[in-house]
């Protein structure tokens, strides 16, 4: 089985009998080497004690006293996050506790650090819990959950492609800072392929999960195609690697992992229920539009258009559901913006499934 996201730090985390994730000192390491902590030339003294004091453990406690000794401003902001984080994540005593602390179901969770830390041990529990997976569709579709993705239609198709990536690449053809000054330039900027993840390229993705080069891949989230043939038969065309069908396998392993129960879930082209009882939103839009949907309000053709996909769940054991709809499918909807952006909320399901009280 070949490795893939390094970066997640997941080779510098603990497994407990659960399969949950413990945080290390190593772990913790990985934050203070990344950019928005890792010394710079301008790192005043006081910084770079602190900093030198925090890589060699990590753990340590950090009075006011030395935050506030801190001459930029930034770099004071960078740290306290850091810090409650750090102090958050060691008190919950794995990634999923204090995960699932932040989005309690009750609805009384604060979220009190950046997105980007979110996101981090998001990744890092997707790298756990697909770590036998040897599908590359599975690895492109998890990115979905903890990295923004531009949707684009290009001949019927709908791709789904990493924002910072196709963002970089618009600015600067790739080449970082030297792109950017050939395009001030006005000079010709080298372009760089973009490839829609197929199966004979899905080799060169496992090889590029790591940087940039993986996140230029382009997930086909184009749904299956029905032909009406006449005399009330229908033809299903069926994409065989559909990237819509491995974020449903994703979305379910999640679920089981953090929630323990077991669901399947599978795209569907619209919520033909008269007994329509339930739904999650995976993002802030698609949340917006299933509530007016189900209550039969007119929603206008431009905002039904941004719907990229709906998905039907079943819990396996509706005894696990709450008594009121236990047996009847929950609907998801996923959404991007208006400008094309998708932002998928993976805690949406966690805290929004309709699971009895005493799961909470």
């Amino acid at each position: 089985m070949q490795d893939f996201w390094p970066s997640s730090g997941f080779k510098q985390l603990r497994r407990t009998p659960r399969g949950w994730l413990q945080p290390t000192d190593d772990y913790l390491r990985l934050f203070l080497a990344r950019p928005e902590l890792a010394l710079v030339p301008e790192s005043c003294d006081a910084e770079r004690v602190l900093h030198a004091a925090l890589v060699a453990s990590p753990s340590k406690s950090v009075a006011p006293g030395e935050l506030q000794a801190l001459q930029d401003a930034d770099a004071r902001d960078n740290y306290a996050h850091f810090l409650r984080f750090r102090d958050g994540l060691l008190a919950a005593g794995t990634l999923e506790a204090y995960y699932l602390g932040l989005f309690p179901r009750d609805g009384t969770g604060r979220v009190d650090i950046p997105p980007l830390f979110i996101d981090l041990i998001v990744q890092a529990m997707l790298r756990n819990l697909l770590d036998d997976s040897a599908d590359a569709y599975e690895l492109r579709a998890a990115e979905m959950l903890f990295r923004a993705q531009r949707i684009s239609t290009e001949g019927g198709r709908v791709l789904s492609g990493d924002l910072a990536v196709l963002d970089m690449l618009h600015e600067t053809g790739g080449v970082g800072d030297f792109g950017r000054f050939l395009a001030e330039a006005g000079a010709p900027v080298p372009a760089i392929e973009l490839r829609v993840l197929a199966d004979d390229n899905a080799a060169a993705y496992w090889q590029e999960t790591e940087g940039a080069g993986g996140h230029r891949f382009l997930l086909d989230l184009t749904h299956e195609i029905n032909n009406e043939l006449g005399h009330g038969l229908v033809l299903t065309v069926v994409r065989a690697r559909s990237g819509l069908k491995a974020l449903a396998v994703v979305l379910q392993k999640w679920i089981a992992h953090l929630l323990g129960v077991a669901v399947t879930i599978r795209p569907v082209q619209k919520v033909d229920d008269e007994a329509w009882r339930w739904h999650v939103g995976l993002d802030a839009g698609a949340t917006a539009l299933l509530n007016d949907l189900y209550e039969g309000r007119e929603v206008e053709p431009a905002r039904l258009q941004r719907l990229v996909s709906l998905f039907r769940l079943e819990f396996a054991d509706p005894r696990e559901m709450r008594a009121d709809v236990a047996g009847k499918p929950v609907y998801l909807g996923l959404m991007m913006d208006a400008g094309g952006v998708l932002r998928l909320k993976p805690q949406n399901l966690l805290v929004n499934l309709p699971l009895p009280a005493a799961a909470s």
